[in-house]
């Protein structure tokens, strides 16, 4: 009996998945999306910005209210940085050097920006939606600018990626002006330890404070 309603439970979720019309999925995570905030949870976020001629750069954002870490490739060199609301630390890989740094508070706030959720947001007034792609635990959606949309900073296409049951986004993907931006591996329940700088983690690392 058990296998049995395991079975039309499953037969449930599919249909109701099947049911769904690519603008009900978009509009679903939009309002998931709205629901979130960094909050105490704190967000983790994947950024690769293509840019013709230089590359790729990739960086992954941690975000825990007013702390941050930052990891960047950038031309072969990997940095990270550690931000608060009055120091930066910026560990540079090729040096094995750590630098300390004032740091203003506003610049947290920008910073804080990057990690914002509305990114993820795209009305269906100002696209069209279609869906290129389903799996066993993923929607792949597509949106096309319309006619009607005279924003000229608009990308004219946006894929998303959207988990089932959650409908949180699990991937975003934009070009706009030649470059091509992708959001990608959005976590939640950062933990301090996520965004604090730890000496001990740079066991021979050099220290230059350049505070005032």
């Amino acid at each position: 009996m058990k296998k049995v309603i395991a079975l039309l439970a499953a037969f449930a979720v599919a249909i109701t998945s099947f049911a769904q019309t690519p603008e009900e999925i978009a509009n679903k995570m939009s309002e998931t999306i709205g629901k979130l905030g960094l909050g105490d949870k704190g967000l983790r976020m994947t950024a690769d910005i293509k840019i013709p001629i230089i590359g790729t750069l990739s960086a992954t954002t941690y975000i825990l209210g007013k702390k941050a870490r930052t990891e960047m490739k950038m031309l072969g060199r990997k940095y990270v940085n550690w931000m608060d609301e009055e120091t930066s630390w910026m560990y540079d890989q090729e040096s094995n050097t750590i630098y300390i740094m004032d740091w203003d508070t506003e610049k947290i706030f920008n910073f804080k920006e990057m990690g914002d959720m509305k990114k993820f947001e795209q009305d269906t007034d100002d696209y069209d939606v279609v869906l290129n792609k389903e799996t066993d635990t993923a929607w792949y959606l597509q949106y096309k600018k319309k006619k009607s949309n005279k924003d000229k900073d608009a990308p004219k296409k946006l894929d998303f990626v959207v988990a089932k049951g959650t409908y949180y986004p699990i991937r975003m993907s934009a070009k706009m002006k030649g470059i091509t931006v992708t959001m990608r591996d959005l976590k939640f329940n950062i933990t301090e330890k996520d965004v604090t700088f730890n000496k001990a983690d740079y066991p021979g690392v050099t220290i230059v404070d350049e505070r005032k």
